[in-house]
């Protein structure tokens, strides 16, 4: 079963492009082409071929051009010269500018919810924690990591913040070609559990302080973990 982020429906393009019809084709050969990248089937460093994807989808290469153009301006995929387009490979520095700015949204978002209090939320975050809790138990940590990225994104929807929520979609994107290095390993799972219900906690009682604090810590302390395991998993087929 291919892991599917929260906002991203991970359907087959070639069903699609029999379907669509007001849709641009470069969108939905991007759309394609970012859901390989998310499902982990083109990984970072490896390059997209542009007549593979034409013929796979039936379409010329000047779509599929432009579909990776687009892709480029978010940062996922990068030209080089004389040798093609590639899956991007984020360095370190990166990885962590975008964990810090991962943080500070996050604390928003919890700050938010817990002033809200809404019932529907907490009673959502608590299924999502009983998956973590389910996948914990038997270290299956692609199914923890997918219902982690579904409990960090109801946070973030619940703030009405359309600007946040489409910054942190890119963001976590991109954050995606790096965690998709620890998917077979469950270092720090049982912590990261304990640090969701936490703030669980803190938006049930209504505390935005706490629950601020707490989120902010959280994402600071998966992005430690995740630097950490690096030099573990770097010649791996692994995500956080």
């Amino acid at each position: 079963m291919p892991l599917v982020m929260p906002w991203f429906p991970l359907e087959d393009a070639a069903d699609t492009l029999s379907q669509i019809r007001d849709v641009p084709l470069a969108r939905v050969i991007r759309d394609d082409v970012l859901a390989s990248i998310l499902r982990g089937d083109l990984l970072p460093g490896e390059r997209i071929t542009e007549p593979v994807i034409a013929a796979r989808l039936g379409v010329s290469r000047v779509p599929v051009r432009e579909a990776l153009r687009d892709l480029e301006s978010t940062g996922l995929v990068e030209s080089r010269k004389h040798a093609g387009v590639f899956v991007r490979q984020l360095s370190a520095k990166e990885t962590a500018d975008l964990y810090q700015l991962r943080a500070v949204l996050d604390a928003f978002a919890g700050r938010a919810a817990a002033i809200a209090r809404d019932l529907t939320l907490t009673d959502r975050l608590r299924t999502r924690l009983i998956v973590m809790e389910e996948a914990t138990e038997r270290k299956d940590v692609t199914r923890y990591y997918e219902a982690n990225l579904n409990f960090h994104w109801d946070i973030i929807s619940a703030s009405t913040n359309q600007q946040i929520c489409d910054v942190y979609r890119g963001l976590v994107q991109k954050l995606h070609l790096v965690r998709l290095k620890s998917l077979s390993s469950d270092i720090g799972m049982l912590e990261s559990l304990r640090e969701h219900h936490a703030i669980v906690e803190a938006i049930a009682a209504g505390d935005p302080q706490a629950c601020a604090d707490l989120m902010e810590n959280h994402v600071k302390s998966a992005g430690v973990r995740l630097a950490n395991m690096a030099p573990l998993v770097s010649e791996a087929k692994l995500a956080s």
